[in-house]
């Protein structure tokens, strides 16, 4: 193969044409389709988590402005045209690592969910699922606890709406959330975040 160098026409218009050659009309489209996309995504985020995405303040505006539209459908499809004409002077890449990032998440709370279900209906069953309990949260009310069992399994037996083993679940995920990470929950100072975007 004869290298620039070696060739006499290596600085010749065809060669750079050939170099620089623009993307064509179609990649260009594909190009718009997934910024336009990207962007309905970072749409339908709840605000919390739309305040946790590396954006410009504008993009960050347009955004917002969209998610007040509620389905009013030609200024709700102006208003995503323009955040589609905004994405393309940002760098897609950090956007796309934190809504990633959220998927992941989203996966976890799922697991998380399953598991909580099950020692629900461990504790239905078994009331020295208990045990467990207050070894992994101490802090659990234990009175209140042992209230909505027997609660849960009398409204089983008399075939009532589950409030109790419904509210068991709440109170299992309570303890939960309470010992993870606090930046997985929603802060209430997220106020202030908006107030750096705006």
């Amino acid at each position: 193969m004869v290298s620039h160098a070696d060739s006499p026409r290596s600085n010749g218009p065809h060669d750079d044409d050939f170099e620089l050659e623009p993307p064509s009309k179609s990649s260009r489209k594909r190009a718009m389709q997934a910024l336009q996309d990207l962007g309905a995504e970072l749409v339908a985020l709840p605000p919390t988590r739309l305040r946790k995405v590396p954006l410009p303040e504008s993009l960050f505006i347009a955004i917002r402005d969209a998610q007040r539209l509620t389905r009013r459908d030609e200024a709700l499809r102006r208003q995503m045209q323009y955040i589609g004409k905004l994405m393309r002077s940002v760098d897609p890449a950090p956007i796309q690592a934190q809504l990633e990032l959220f998927r992941g998440l989203s996966s976890a709370e799922v697991a998380r969910q399953h598991r909580l279900e099950k020692l629900r209906s461990d504790l239905i069953e078994d009331e020295k699922v208990i045990e467990y309990i207050v070894e992994t949260w101490p802090e659990v009310d234990l009175q209140h606890l042992r209230t909505l069992r027997r609660n849960a399994l009398k409204e089983r037996e008399q075939n009532k709406p589950p409030k109790a083993f419904r509210e068991i679940f709440k109170v299992l995920r309570d303890l939960d959330r309470a010992g993870v990470a606090a930046d997985d929950d929603d802060e209430p100072d997220d106020s202030d975040d908006a107030e750096h975007h705006a």
